[in-house]
């Protein structure tokens, strides 16, 4: 390869998002020299924050919660807290306003949980206990599958030691049940069904869609076990843990690199190419923290590829459009009920039918006249977000996926947004100092992997999970091409900050690289692809 402004390392990563962070770290760990090239001018992809509505308030530009990034055995295993990440929790976790004011409120003492559900049915927060308890019973092993590479043998064997055979079975059944279905067959009234649905509408699911019933339930009893902590000083620790961590192990970064193309011979990944033309070759693996299509088509090429891959390409689905509103209040949010005032989260202002209506908008290409919200109270979760007596506050909607929106449609929904938070808490207005309006344009210009301002890297419906992701396949970071792994959000198990797909990469990575095995592995895998693809 030329050396005209180029470099080289055992490992060449394609992106400083925190899957891309996590997989240089696990390579350095092993020995590894490893270069991170990000094409921005700072690391951490959607986990990032800064000061962008008023003097004083800090916001998580992107993702702010974190209660799968708390629980990951990944990011556990790094050991962060060394490099000074810390977490805090809201008094109250999460709460789902109805539109007649009534709120059910996930505590992390499961007897306060249990009650506000008690006040919506007889008997359900009772009902609340035990599906906590069933929870417990194989979050440890559930967690292990979620965040280890296709198929999860250790994981699965350990869940079918726990459940055995008649268990597993009706566990299989929850992972694919709707979130509408489970609500009903858990609960009796709407509390406990609301929250489901809620936390499944943190993905681009309907509640009446395979497989939301998972979200929901995972999300849900993941509050009641750990919380929805958010970092000590914002998202942006996160970040800054991962990157002096890899840069104490002599892990390199290099911004405003910007990747163009995965430069193959033989089949095999040599290195990338960076706009501008330099070359950085890479002696051991390339790793991918970017969207399948753009791995695919735009750095590899079609033409490397298998023709059913790049079939099957086209038929992959992002997930919906964001927008995200940030806005800098002089006081707290004036619910006009008081039992919302404590929670990290809202989800406002609708019932189960209104959550169906709200994806039914969306699944028409059409902006929902009355859109459901997500919201997040950022100084009530970590008080250094804000001067003291004020509130750094966010909110999120979907929009249907779309690459291009006219600035008159974001202005429409952003003041449909203002509008229900106003009909929750009236005042609120009143309380406005600053606004940051983030449509999904500006995502994707802060973070090139949120094409369309979707940020899940693909859809979270069933067709498209587990050897399905990003298409059908091996359900693994390896690609066609020997020695280049996709560490990214579009590869098993999909989006989240957990940090799964980059470990799932690096593991790959270390495999095909090991000593008397790894030809073997590489040898496997070749096959498999060929079984698939050709």
């Amino acid at each position: 390869m030329s050396s005209t402004g180029a470099g080289s390392a055992d490992a060449v990563v394609v992106g400083a998002g925190h899957n891309g962070l996590v997989a240089a770290n696990m390579l350095a760990d092993a020995g590894w020299d490893v270069l991170v090239l990000e094409a921005t001018a700072a690391p951490g992809g959607a986990v990032r924050s800064a000061q962008v509505t008023a003097p004083g308030y800090l916001s998580d530009l992107y993702s702010s919660f974190y209660p799968l990034g708390y629980a990951s055995p990944v990011l556990r295993r790094l050991d962060l807290q060394r490099y000074g990440l810390s977490w805090r929790n809201a008094p109250d976790v999460l709460a789902h306003l109805f539109p007649d004011n009534r709120a059910a409120v996930l505590n992390r003492d499961p007897e306060v949980t249990a009650a506000s559900l008690e006040a919506f049915a007889p008997g359900d927060g009772k009902r609340w206990l035990n599906a906590y308890t069933d929870w417990l019973e194989v979050a440890e092993p559930m967690l292990d599958t979620i965040t280890t590479p296709f198929p999860p043998v250790r994981g699965g064997l350990t869940l079918l030691r726990r459940l055995r055979v008649a268990g597993a079975l009706r566990l299989a059944r929850r992972l694919v049940v709707p979130v509408r279905k489970l609500g009903d067959e858990l609960f009796d009234g709407a509390g406990g069904p609301a929250l489901l649905a809620g936390c499944a509408l943190h993905t681009d699911l309907s509640p009446e869609e395979a497989g939301s019933g998972v979200y929901g339930w995972l999300l849900a009893m993941l509050g009641q076990q750990v919380g929805w902590p958010v970092p000590a000083g914002g998202a942006q620790r996160i970040t800054d843990a991962l990157v002096d961590r890899l840069t104490e192990r002599g892990g390199r970064i290099l911004y405003g690199a910007r990747v163009d193309r995965v430069l193959t011979a033989r089949g095999r990944a040599m290195g990338v190419r960076t706009v501008g033309g330099s070359l950085w070759r890479a002696r051991r693996a390339v790793l991918a923290d970017v969207p399948a299509p753009a791995l695919y088509l735009d750095l590899v090429g079609a033409a490397a590829l298998p023709p059913r891959l790049v079939e099957d390409l086209a038929h992959f689905r992002w997930d919906g459009s964001t927008l995200k509103v940030d806005w800098a209040l002089s006081a707290p949010v004036p619910w006009s009920n008081p039992a919302v005032a404590t929670a990290g989260t809202v989800h406002l202002r609708t019932d189960l039918d209104g959550l169906t209506s709200y994806a039914a908008a969306l699944a028409r290409s059409e902006l929902p006249r009355d859109p459901f919200l997500l919201v997040g109270q950022m100084s009530v979760a970590e008080p250094s977000h804000s001067p003291p007596g004020t509130e750094s506050l966010w909110s999120y909607t979907h929009l249907p996926f779309r690459r291009h929106w006219r600035a008159e449609e974001i202005a429409t929904q952003v003041e449909r947004m203002e509008d229900v938070l106003e009909a929750a808490a009236p005042g609120f207005r009143s309380l406005i100092v600053g606004r940051h309006v983030a449509g999904p344009a500006d995502l994707e210009a802060g973070d090139p992997s949120l094409v369309g301002g979707a940020v899940g890297g693909g859809t979270s419906a069933a067709y498209q999970q587990l050897f399905l992701r990003p298409i059908p396949g091996l359900g693994r970071a390896d690609t066609p091409v020997d020695r280049l792994f996709l560490a990214s959000a579009s590869a098993h198990p999909g989006g989240g900050v957990h940090g799964a797909p980059g470990a799932n990469a690096a593991r790959a990575a270390l495999a095909r690289d090991r000593a008397g095995t790894g030809r073997l592995y590489a040898a496997v895998v070749d096959a498999a692809h060929r079984a698939v693809y050709h």
